[in-house]
């Protein structure tokens, strides 16, 4: 994945951060070889943990109109990155590279050019209001 401050930046500071140390992850787990996949992999589970967490929070204390839609989207990839972080912690790595290789990248760009721009714009709205 390569970050682009004109198509990522959604001029949140913590969010744009979050974004762009996903970004990182991606690329570390990506890059890595043997055991050190094992490791990269599960500290991109853990940054997404958190890095949802922090969404879903802003979106519920600011009364984010699409948070059912966004929270229901967090818990589905989660949901697939806890199921393949299993998998990688017995050794099992295949579906998770294919993972990463063929849909993280792709599930992103659609994901922060939609539901987390329109956050992004919803808690702006609020901060200016």
């Amino acid at each position: 994945m390569e970050w682009s401050d004109e198509r990522h930046v959604l001029g949140l500071a913590a969010m744009d951060d979050t974004h762009r140390e996903f970004f990182a992850l991606v690329n570390a787990a990506e890059a890595a070889a043997g055991p050190a996949f094992v490791e990269a992999f599960a500290a991109l589970c853990a940054h997404t943990e958190v890095h949802f967490a922090n969404e879903d929070t802003w979106m519920q204390e600011s009364a984010f109109p699409a948070l059912d839609e966004h929270l229901n989207e967090h818990r589905r990839v989660l949901r697939d990155l806890r199921r393949f972080n299993e998998r990688v912690a017995k050794g099992s790595t295949m579906m998770a590279r294919a993972y990463i290789r063929e849909q993280v990248a792709e599930w992103f760009e659609l994901h922060a050019s939609t539901m987390d721009a329109a956050l992004a714009a919803h808690l702006k709205a609020r901060a200016m209001a």
